[in-house]
């Protein structure tokens, strides 16, 4: 079998090392560079190209999750994880695996095992995971940050700093106080996660409703609203019953 070049991304030290230890027992895998947060696992990964990474979810700065966001083409993901409530969703999405800590050396090994098969059917797996990362969290989940990739930099964006969101097809582009910031999700994803300060009044467009400013006529049957700045945004049918209903105007 040729090398499998491996990252492992993890903010525990024993985490790491335990990983490290049971790979010992396969020479195919090399070990290439191991991070100990988000920020660092998406520099190595962009910068090493790997096949497979061990990945925790629970991170200072930037989750698991968060981090394979910013990714175009994720590598084969193992999970590791202490936090049991991840797991449903994972499997679900055909990660192919989901360690939870602490985990033996044959449960391990089973993983092994499955990376072995998923490499000849790396490019699907790579699409069926992207599509589980943009998948809407469980139902009591709730976003209370965005994460997004610049030029140089990764960006992580307070709900207070966003003024309004606007849909691009599969796209979004986040409006701030600070600038505009394009990112790979959808619309509906967003009016599923994001708190009730965020009201969906268009199929464009979603605002915070702390921008807003007021809501006017605009034509002889329609309205737009206004926000902060002298931004003004079409309101659909649906969008003025939704804002009715949740400002109770």
């Amino acid at each position: 079998m040729n090398t499998i070049r491996t990252i492992i991304i993890d903010d525990e030290p024993l985490a790491r090392e335990l990983i490290r230890s049971y790979l010992k027992s396969y020479p195919s895998f090399e070990i290439i560079e191991e991070c100990i947060n988000g920020f660092e696992g998406l520099k190595a990964i962009q910068d090493h190209n790997p096949d497979v990474i061990f990945l925790d979810i629970e991170m200072p700065k930037v989750t698991g999750l968060e981090m394979l966001e910013l990714i175009d083409k994720p590598p084969i993901v193992i999970f590791t994880t202490a936090y049991q409530e991840y797991a449903i969703k994972a499997f679900e999405m055909n990660a192919l695996d989901y360690l939870l800590k602490p985990f033996t050396k044959d449960r391990f090994n089973k993983s092994i095992d499955k990376i072995s098969d998923r490499l000849l059917h790396k490019n699907a797996d790579a699409k069926k995971l992207k599509e589980f990362i943009q998948e809407p969290p469980l139902p009591n989940d709730t976003l209370n940050r965005i994460v997004v990739k610049t030029t140089n930099s990764i960006k992580i964006i307070a709900l207070t700093e966003i003024r309004y969101i606007e849909a691009q097809d599969d796209y979004v582009m986040i409006y701030t106080h600070e600038g505009k910031f394009l990112k790979q999700q959808t619309m509906k994803y967003f009016e599923q996660t994001l708190p009730p300060d965020f009201i969906r009044i268009h199929r464009s467009y979603m605002i915070n409703i702390h921008e807003m400013t007021r809501i006017e006529p605009y034509e002889k049957t329609s309205w737009q609203m206004l926000l902060k700045g002298n931004i003004s945004l079409p309101i659909s049918r649906s969008g003025y019953s939704l804002l009715k209903e949740k400002l109770q105007f």
